[in-house]
C-alpha cells in the first residue's frame, strides 16, 4: 500500500511548462475509448473539448447562453497519448457586441516520473450569446466600478 502523495509531490498550477498568464478552465485524461488502435486520442475528441473548455469564459462574459459560431483556427502540434493529463487553458482575444473570441492552449503532462509538458493543440473560436429562441443577443456591459 502506498502513501497518500503529499501536497509538494502533486503538480500544481506551478508547475514548470504550464502558463501562468492565463486562465486554467478544465484538465481532464483521456480515457481508453479516445484511443485509435495507436495509442493516440481521436482529434475529433480533442476538439470537442476544447470547445468546452473555450466555452467557459464567453458563458460567464455572456451570462446566458452561447454558441459556438466559429473555430477560427485548430492546429495540432504534438500527439495526445494515453496516460496525458491535459490542461486547457483559455484567454478572452476579443469581445464584440454579440460574440467573444478565445484562444485556447492545450498542454499534456507526460511520464510523472520525470514530469515533462508539452504543448499540445491551440485554437481559437467564437461564441455568439444567444436568446431563448436561438437568435444573437447583445452581450451585457460589465458595471462601472
Amino acid at each position: 500500500m502506498s502513501a497518500a502523495p503529499t501536497p509538494s509531490s502533486v503538480p500544481q498550477a506551478g508547475t514548470p511548462g504550464l502558463p501562468t498568464d492565463q486562465t486554467l478552465v478544465m484538465r481532464v485524461m483521456p480515457m481508453p475509448a479516445d484511443a485509435n488502435g495507436n495509442g493516440d486520442i481521436f482529434g475529433g475528441w480533442i476538439m470537442a473539448q476544447v470547445d468546452l473548455a473555450g466555452s467557459v469564459l464567453p458563458a460567464r462574459i455572456a451570462k446566458g447562453r452561447i454558441t459556438t459560431v466559429a473555430v477560427n483556427e485548430f492546429i495540432f502540434k504534438q500527439p495526445v497519448s494515453m496516460g496525458d493529463l491535459l490542461s486547457f487553458y483559455a484567454t478572452v482575444t476579443r469581445i464584440g457586441r454579440t460574440s467573444v473570441t478565445v484562444r485556447v492552449e492545450v498542454y499534456a503532462e507526460r511520464n510523472p516520473s520525470d514530469l515533462q509538458v508539452v504543448k499540445v493543440t491551440q485554437a481559437n473560436l467564437t461564441y455568439v450569446a444567444i436568446d431563448l429562441n436561438g437568435q444573437p443577443r447583445e452581450i451585457p456591459k460589465p458595471l462601472a466600478e
